[in-house]
């Protein structure tokens, strides 16, 4: 019996995927382990292996296609000593109108499957006359774009989301007259799409990749959702740039160098089990109170921003905790976590100092609680014992959860914090 590979989910968030490139072809022998594709998540560009074995029979999905929903079947594989020819018959009374064409009644069923309730609104006539994807439809509707005026760039000649990228709506609006309340209800799902550029003003339309379409749902939902209270400190970085510079002296030989930023991970953590009111998560009518501190670490790669995740830094090392984040990153820019590297995490740290930001307020990344955000140390006049100094200080500011982190418990977080920091052998202890 043939094999229908479905999309798979590759990140705990991914809702659909672009099928970015096969890596196979008809008629290839695949054994488990073998990379079938790359597929673009709202996370990164990552390869899909196959657990099951036999010959690509047909591959459902062209390259490059964009809204495959997870779940969709892309590629059809035969097991061992199956015959395609055997396996087609089944297939083609599935829709027996396109019996003279055997690939086109495997590929448009699938699609169709995965999309019907979205499919649904569109007029049964125009699915007659013209080949459209279900996002491109839905597109075209909300924009009041006539599909009969594109030209179709997908695979067979069907129209896909790109070939509406500049279209012209004054041919469809007479036909949308009509169903004028339908647009209406639907205006919110519209608001992602961009306003239309002043005219005569020179630009471009930059396609959203999944993963900042992600970004812009998931941050726009904490706003809108995570009643937010913002906590700043200011901070005195002159003893553990001091310490900093003592431990990178020790470490040369095993070649690893602290950064100030690999310091703060471990300070965060250490606050968040000093202070466990604040290492915990809101679950609607319960709290989940974590007992370890997994600290997600914001990192700005091409097309967006990733979080991976340096798991239990309260036990780690100074060394360790550098080691791990340098590689982690190094990986994330390259498009190549794995799913587990860049989830989870029980509350998030954004440091924009190295850019010079004195002070910033950091959305909280759902479902965690809290996020603290590291504005740049800098030389200020500061007291120290009652005289005043000058000081290298940075402003940190936590966002946190109020429904789930009390202010006063904020403060706490933040006192401690800034404890750790000032005086950073407690870290080590």
């Amino acid at each position: 019996m043939p094999i229908e590979i479905k999309m798979p989910a590759l990140s705990p968030t991914m809702e659909e995927g672009t099928l970015a490139k096969w890596l196979v072809k008809e008629g290839d022998t695949v054994k488990s382990g073998d990379i079938l594709a790359e597929i673009e998540t709202d996370k990164a560009t990552m390869e899909f292996e196959t657990i099951d074995e036999g010959t690509v029979q047909k591959l459902l999905v062209a390259e490059g296609t964009d809204g495959v929903k997870v779940g969709a079947t892309i590629m059809v594989i035969l097991g061992e000593g199956e015959d395609a020819s055997a396996t087609a018959a089944p297939k083609a009374d599935a829709a027996p109108a396109a019996a003279p064409k055997k690939a086109e009644p495997q590929k448009e069923p699938e699609v169709a499957k995965a999309e019907t309730p979205k499919a649904a609104a569109i007029p049964a006539a125009a699915g007659d006359r013209v080949k459209a994807s279900p996002l491109a439809r839905r597109l075209a509707e909300q924009q009041g774009v006539d599909l009969a005026t594109l030209t179709g760039t997908g695979p067979n000649g069907r129209i896909v989301k790109a070939d509406l990228e500049g279209a012209k709506p004054a041919t469809a609006k007479p036909a949308a007259a009509a169903p004028a309340a339908a647009p209406a209800a639907e205006a919110p799902k519209a608001a992602p799409a961009p306003a239309a550029a002043p005219e005569g003003v020179p630009h471009e339309v930059i396609k959203l990749s999944n993963m900042r379409k992600t970004i812009a749902r998931r941050l726009s939902e904490s706003k809108q959702q995570v009643p937010h209270i913002y906590l700043t400190v200011d901070i005195q970085l002159d003893a553990l740039l001091k310490l900093r510079g003592e431990l990178n002296k020790g470490l040369e030989s095993r070649g690893v160098k602290l950064s100030v930023n690999d310091m703060l991970i471990k300070a965060q953590a250490a606050a968040l089990m000093e202070v466990s009111s604040c290492n915990v998560q809101f679950a609607g009518d319960t709290l989940i109170q974590f007992k370890r501190a997994d600290i997600s670490v914001a990192v700005s790669i091409p097309g967006g921003l990733i979080t991976p995740v340096v798991t239990g830094a309260d036990t780690k090392s100074l060394s360790a905790i550098a080691t791990e984040i340098k590689d982690l990153a190094g990986r994330a820019r390259e498009g190549k976590l794995q799913p587990h590297e860049f989830t989870g995490g029980t509350a998030s740290l954004s440091n924009m100092g190295m850019y010079g930001i004195k002070q910033f307020e950091a959305i909280i990344n759902p479902p965690q609680a809290m996020i603290l955000a590291i504005g740049a140390g800098e030389k200020r006049p500061y007291v120290v014992n009652d005289e005043i100094k000058v000081a290298t200080v940075m402003s940190a500011t936590g966002s946190f959860d109020h429904r789930a982190i009390d202010g006063a418990d904020g403060a706490a977080f933040m006192a401690a914090f800034k404890r750790l920091v000032e005086n950073p052998l407690g870290m080590l202890a």
